[in-house]
């Protein structure tokens, strides 16, 4: 009997023990839900990491500029252009030059620049860096231009093309 009754004792204990065990963890879950705002998100050049190649620099510069992919043997001129200089900065300024005497770019006049200067910055960072510039940035370039007649849209695409941030995507 003695076992018997260590044997109920145990079968007791564990179903007591499971019981609990189930009550414990068998609840039922409570599903949460979070509304998010949308809202638009743009590359920052915090984000732009590798850098461009030679055929890829000249390649996305002749798009931006003339509105169209380059022609092979163009972008196999120009490259051996870049090769052919050491200091690549002057060699870039160079490729431009030689583009911004082309009658075929494309790009807005003086006049259209200043006659809506924000649109104008606001074009520019999406046609070079791909985003939209920052209030800072509007406000930046908007005064620079408004305050320095002299400032042309050459220059202004100059400074881009050449610019740190150009030089990565």
């Amino acid at each position: 009997m003695n076992m018997r009754s260590f044997n109920i004792k145990l079968i007791v204990k564990l179903i007591i023990f499971n019981l609990l065990i189930m009550n414990i963890y068998c609840t039922k879950e409570i599903h949460m839900q979070y509304q998010v705002n949308s809202a638009n998100i743009y590359e920052t050049k915090a984000q732009k990491f590798k850098a461009k190649n030679e055929a890829e620099y000249i390649s996305i510069l002749f798009t931006n500029l003339y509105q169209k992919a380059i022609d092979p043997m163009v972008l196999f001129q120009a490259q051996s252009v870049l090769y052919s200089i050491g200091d690549q900065n002057v060699a870039k300024e160079m490729l431009l030059s030689g583009y911004f005497n082309n009658p075929n770019i494309i790009i807005p006049s003086n006049s259209e620049m200043r006659k809506d200067i924000p649109k104008f910055i606001t074009e520019t960072y999406k046609r070079f860096y791909l985003r939209y510039p920052t209030e800072a940035e509007k406000v930046y370039f908007t005064n620079y231009i408004q305050n320095n007649q002299e400032v042309t849209v050459e220059m202004i695409y100059t400074a881009f093309s050449t610019s740190d941030e150009y030089s990565f995507y």
